[in-house]
């Protein structure tokens, strides 16, 4: 043990018994080992917390614990990071006292520079809180649509179906459409020939409209014929509506489409095209 402390004395410290610079960079290193693995030690403690909280019935929903799972695991981070900082600074003598004892003063000249700062942050929390939208969700934020793929005291990041992660300052969030609460709603508009039986037509789609009721579990009302929508320049129009679970409406839509191809090929229902016709005055 002597040994040890004789040592650090010899490499760690000055003639005046304070860490010299070596020491100081061994310490700051290890002080930010220690913020690494307890923040860590956090993470852990937040992820099994809302782990039990989603497997409780009475709980609210899985994206919503998500995103305060996020967001508290940001605070933390920005908490632990900040002390770290702090205790840097005492070590060489910089006064962290008197600087938050001044911060009133210069509160208003750094308000100034940090006010979207600022801004940011309340705004994530107004967010988070009201409930606007969560990881997950199916979101349309300005010029920007896509899923919530982080909602952070700060910034939201969303990633469209390109791809690309946009990353929004809160501040900058204005009006949020949620494509993601609420049955959505999928439309199919149809087109048959003028000179189709009406009808039949009709019939047949009542029939493709059951069929697909029948055998899709993402269906929640419908799909219904609205009935003839148009009377277009090469066909009449049928506009077909349903209501979906959030996310499947594009699916649906696509299998309406696809039965009812289908069933023209079969029943040898004509869809409408540009046509062409010569006639031939030879005598």
């Amino acid at each position: 043990m002597d040994k040890v402390l004789n040592f650090i004395e010899k490499f760690f410290k000055n003639s005046k018994g304070e860490l010299n610079i070596l020491g100081k960079g061994i310490k700051i290193i290890i002080i930010f080992i220690v913020i690494k693995v307890l923040t860590k030690i956090v993470y852990v403690i937040i992820d099994r917390t809302m782990g039990k909280r989603k497997k409780n019935i009475f709980n609210a929903d899985e994206k919503k614990l998500n995103t305060l799972s996020t967001v508290l695991k940001n605070i933390v981070k920005y908490v632990f990071y900040f002390i770290g900082l702090v205790m840097v600074l005492d070590m060489f003598n910089i006064s962290t006292s008197s600087i938050l004892a001044t911060a009133g003063i210069g509160g208003l000249a750094i308000g100034f520079g940090a006010q979207s700062l600022v801004k940011d942050i309340i705004t994530g929390f107004f967010i988070l809180f009201e409930d606007q939208f969560s990881v997950g969700d199916y979101v349309k934020i300005g010029e920007y649509e896509g899923i919530v793929e982080e909602l952070g005291v700060r910034v939201t990041k969303i990633r469209d179906f390109s791809g690309e992660l946009h990353i929004i300052p809160n501040s900058n969030i204005g009006a949020v459409t949620n494509k993601t609460r609420g049955a959505m709603r999928a439309l199919v508009k149809v087109s048959v020939a003028y000179e189709e039986d009406m009808d039949k037509v009709i019939n047949i789609l009542e029939q493709v409209c059951n069929e697909i009721r029948e055998n899709n579990k993402n269906i929640v009302d419908g799909p219904t014929i609205l009935g003839i929508s148009n009377l277009g320049e090469y066909g009449i129009d049928f506009t077909i509506v349903a209501k979906t679970n959030p996310m499947d409406q594009w699916s649906v839509e696509r299998e309406i489409r696809k039965k009812i191809k289908e069933t023209f090929d079969r029943e040898n229902i004509e869809i409408p095209y540009p046509k062409l016709i010569i006639y031939n005055n030879k005598s």
